[in-house]
């Protein structure tokens, strides 16, 4: 294995669907894996939602925004996010193999691929990977299911803190919702007024600030503190 392989799968080894392999496995990893290299501009998009998804992204240096969409577009949610980073697992797969959201390089970004045939090969030859896959997807899953099961927030800041949540990608990190008053307040149940007031209490308190159309999250997970 030379220096190049070696710098390789340290990289790789940041990812989840790599960590915990033996060295066999590395060997066969590095040595017959397919891997292709993408270095993009700052302003620049990796993928926009709904491009068919036939490749994982791995963000191995740089800046992106990943803005996610609600099904009429009539509001967005923008997430900054530093490397490491891969895109959606979970859509290279399933009834509608297609990215769900648009990832745009803040800076100059470096990219790892790894084509879906790739992919299925290593999920039959690497047992490891075959788990890393498994529990990442299932993770997922669970994860997506518990959300349904969750108490009813009782006042109406922790609704708004909820929705900030559930429309979240990551759990931590700042976040940029582009939402009118209107729109935000008929999603929580409450009138415009309301939800005004409760943001602009939020706001006091630093957990959030408040811009026309713009709602900004500088650290979603100061919302639980």
């Amino acid at each position: 294995m030379n220096d190049v392989d070696l710098r390789l799968y340290g990289q790789l080894q940041q990812f989840p669907l790599f960590r915990g392999m033996s060295r066999n496995e590395l060997l066969q990893l590095v040595g017959n894996t397919r891997f292709d290299f993408l270095k993009q501009g700052a302003r620049k998009a990796a993928f926009c939602e709904s491009d068919v998804c036939d490749k994982l992204f791995f963000l191995m240096k740089g800046d992106v925004v990943v803005e996610s969409f609600s099904d009429d577009h009539a509001f967005r949610v923008a997430e900054t996010l530093s490397s490491p980073w891969m895109s959606e697992a979970d859509v290279l797969f399933g009834i509608s193999p297609r990215h769900h959201q648009t990832v745009t390089c803040i800076t100059e970004c470096q990219f790892i691929t790894l084509s879906k045939d790739e992919v299925v090969r290593l999920f039959d030859d690497i047992l490891t990977f075959r788990l890393n896959l498994l529990n990442l997807l299932s993770t997922i899953a669970q994860q997506r299911h518990r959300r349904f099961w969750r108490s009813v927030p009782q006042s109406l800041s922790e609704r708004i803190v909820r929705f900030f949540v559930d429309h979240s990608s990551y759990p931590a990190g700042r976040k940029e919702f582009f939402i009118l008053m209107t729109q935000l307040a008929n999603y929580v149940g409450a009138s415009r007024l309301e939800a005004s007031r409760a943001l602009n209490q939020l706001q006091g308190q630093g957990l959030v600030e408040l811009h026309r159309g713009r709602i900004v999250v500088p650290s979603l997970e100061r919302l639980f503190q």
